[in-house]
């Protein structure tokens, strides 16, 4: 005997049930949103630095980029153009090196407020660190609107401070201030106190003058 159409009919029904089946719990994970990949799983960020800068990166000896990674542990590989790749299975990682790489690399503007902390004191003023591990002077005479008889009396290693960057020098050495700094919003006041000088050729674009305001890296 041998299959007959009552049996194959039933064949080929269980068989397209099982079809829509499948097909129906394809369908619930297509239109499922998937979330972006979670924090633990492994990823590799990628971002590209001056060539002039990845020795800061390194630092002496190796110094900062092992600070980095055991602070973060992440793992950093840097290639001779100055591309940096970041790798690591936590994402909050990864980005707070990214962050501090970029930090080490940026470069201090003019007219431009960073967020900053007081490194060392010394009698003539305060060396800030800001921008990750760049640090410029804030002479004694920039603290504060008022005459400042002792630093200390404005400023102590380790205060969170906000400043303006005023020059950056051939040697890439940066002069800082705090006057007319609102060490709360990060704000400059209304008066320039620095205005350049006057333009031969005509009135000069005060807009175009005014420092930025604030920036945090």
């Amino acid at each position: 005997a041998g299959i007959t159409e009552e049996i194959m009919q039933v064949a080929l029904d269980q068989a397209r049930e099982g079809r829509m089946h499948i097909l129906g719990e394809m369908a619930k994970g297509l239109g499922t949103v998937r979330p972006e990949m979670r924090d633990t799983v492994p990823r590799v960020i990628t971002i590209q630095i001056p060539q002039d800068k990845i020795g800061a990166v390194i630092g002496p000896g190796g110094k900062m980029i092992r600070e980095i990674t055991e602070t973060t542990g992440t793992k950093i590989d840097i290639g001779e153009e100055g591309l940096v790749k970041v790798a690591s299975t936590d994402a909050v990682a990864a980005q707070r090196a990214v962050d501090w790489i970029r930090g080490l690399t940026a470069k201090a503007e003019v007219g431009v407020v960073y967020d900053g902390k007081v490194a060392r004191v010394v009698d003539f003023g305060a060396f800030i660190t800001f921008l990750g591990q760049q640090d410029g002077l804030c002479h004694i005479s920039e603290l504060a609107e008022e005459r400042v008889g002792k630093v200390t009396d404005v400023v102590k290693e380790g205060d969170q401070v906000k400043v303006v960057v005023l020059a950056v020098d051939d040697r890439g050495k940066v002069k800082l201030s705090m006057r007319g700094v609102d060490q709360e919003t990060g704000e400059l006041s209304e008066v320039e106190r620095r205005p350049p000088p006057p333009r031969r050729d005509g009135p000069r674009d005060r807009d175009r003058d005014r420092p930025r305001r604030v920036r945090s890296e």
